[in-house]
């Protein structure tokens, strides 16, 4: 069903990088914000005296009384609190199957519009919680809305942007959510000295400010050519084409997009097609990238770094502080990535950071193990001893920031053909919010029976994840999405899979 523009190469579309494409690949990917501000808000408040003793008195009251000679790896271990954290995925798993139709039908602005509204719902709905159940029923609705925007944002950023520049806008994306992560932890570090123990509501609260901002940027956006080609307004498709590409010759690459819109068509069961074996190595990525990249263990220290420091000698306030340390190297690196990913190309940026992540994950194995042994009873942790620890941790989330965070979206959203492309992205986002619930919804009670080898456990998949890359992943960089299918074609594993469809293709044709 994909488009065979040309057999030889990749053509060349003509255009430039236009202010209207900076602008509006930059308001689209503020969908990144509310993601990341949810991302960062939630480990934080849990480590609030004042929230869990409101809501989760039993984990404060241990937290609180543990004696110096208990085992700290398990002092925060309880299913129920680690479910406030771990619920919104569900409804996020949910949220982006069902969005897939609704990306598909009316296009990525409309659901990119409904999941700001979900969000802005679930966090003032956090913010005034008397209970658990409105907490809970909160975190569905965050969950809601993220599942939406992380349907529809990277599709519709890899769809504007040129494509020699789509890696670097299509990572905006990554960039507003580590930019919402290091807010939510400076918010949570200011917030929980004031409004006598109640800042917590505001930390959750104010996460319906960047889901408004989302909301009103989503209603000024055009939508883009290949939504308006799928939906048969073509005329409007080539003229926002022009617009955003800054030249009237935009002839081949609108050729190219009607082309897959009418393949696209065609397929009346995308899910069905997607299993087709022209498909496999789409559907593969689909699945094994953003299942690797929560494995990489990254989100432990997202959810939970205010917790994990608590638990290796760090106060309240100290830990909310280097959480927020520790959030302001992923925008900073993020800003790295954005700038090499279209020199470098992807397979080198995942290489490295793969590298660099499984050899911190080394360093922190030994330097806790040292620390904790299995006991889990450090005594007195040096101060230097924890700076050192902080400052490993900020390597290690750096090799991610500008790695595997941003190129697990960017990557699975580029190398799917259009009649596919929706089905493919939800595939994409189910596994990364199942991913996500069983490292968020498990982490306390893997830290207190692996204790200082569940940095040997996600070690032990940085290692297969670099591997995969190194043997299956071909360079992207510099390639049209409408001629995606070549880069699979020259691919000495993934070409057997192609060479055998076109030949059962032959096979009919002589046939009939």
């Amino acid at each position: 069903m994909g488009v065979e523009a040309n057999v030889d190469g990749p053509s060349k579309y003509p255009g430039k990088l236009t202010f209207r494409v900076i602008i509006t690949c930059i308001m689209a990917a503020t969908g990144g914000l509310i993601f990341g501000y949810d991302h960062g808000v939630s480990g934080g408040v849990t480590s609030m005296d004042s929230f869990l003793k409101r809501f989760f008195p039993s984990v404060y009251e241990q937290e609180s009384n543990l004696k110096p000679s208990a085992n700290q790896y398990c002092k925060f271990n309880s299913q129920i609190l680690t479910l406030f954290t771990s619920s919104l995925y569900i409804s996020a798993l949910v949220a982006g199957l069902g969005a897939s139709s609704i990306t598909r039908a009316l296009g990525r602005r409309t659901t990119m519009i409904l999941g700001g509204i979900f969000f802005v719902s679930g966090a003032l709905l956090n913010g005034l919680a008397m209970n658990i159940a409105m907490l809970i029923a909160g975190r569905l609705l965050l969950g809601f809305g993220i599942g939406c925007a992380n349907q529809a944002v990277p599709i519709y950023l890899s769809e504007m942007a040129p494509y020699k520049y789509r890696g670097a806008l299509n990572m905006c994306f990554q960039l507003s959510i580590t930019i919402g992560i290091f807010t939510a932890n400076m918010f949570n570090y200011y917030f929980s000295k004031i409004l006598n123990g109640e800042g917590w509501r505001l930390s959750l609260g104010l996460g319906a400010v960047p889901a408004v901002v989302f909301i009103i940027g989503s209603i000024c956006l055009p939508d883009s050519p290949n939504s308006l080609v799928t939906r048969g307004r073509h005329e409007e498709a080539r003229k926002e084409l022009v617009k955003i590409r800054g030249t009237d010759d935009v002839d081949a690459e609108f050729r190219d997009i009607v082309a897959a819109s009418e393949a696209s068509a065609k397929v009346k069961h995308p899910w069905k097609t997607l299993q087709e074996r022209k498909y496999r190595p789409q559907l593969v990525f689909a699945i094994l990238i953003p299942f690797f990249q929560q494995f990489t263990g990254l989100n432990v220290i997202t959810f939970y770094a205010p917790i994990l420091f608590r638990t290796i000698g760090f106060g309240s306030q100290a830990s909310l502080m280097s959480a927020a340390i520790i959030g302001s190297f992923k925008p900073v690196s993020t800003l790295v990535s954005i700038f090499v990913v279209d020199k470098f190309g992807r397979r080198a940026l995942f290489l490295e950071g793969g590298v660099q992540m499984l050899i911190c994950q080394i360093i922190m194995t030994v330097a806790i193990a040292v620390t904790f042994g299995t006991s889990g009873n450090p005594g007195k942790l040096p101060h230097w001893y924890a700076i050192t620890i902080v400052g490993i941790i900020c390597v290690y989330v750096s090799g991610y920031a500008w790695s595997w965070g941003p190129l697990g979206w960017l990557v699975p959203s580029e190398i799917v053909p259009l009649e596919i492309r929706s089905a493919c992205q939800s595939i994409t986002v189910a596994v990364n919010m199942t991913s996500t619930f069983f490292i968020a919804q498990l982490f306390t009670e893997m830290l207190c029976h692996f204790k200082f080898g569940l940095f040997i456990f996600f070690g032990c998949f940085v290692i297969l994840m670099t591997f995969f890359i190194y043997k299956f992943f071909p360079e992207t960089k510099g390639v049209p999405l409408e001629e995606m299918h070549m880069v699979w074609r020259k691919h000495p594993f993934w070409g057997k899979f192609l060479e055998a469809e076109d030949q059962k293709i032959q096979s009919s044709k002589l046939d009939t």
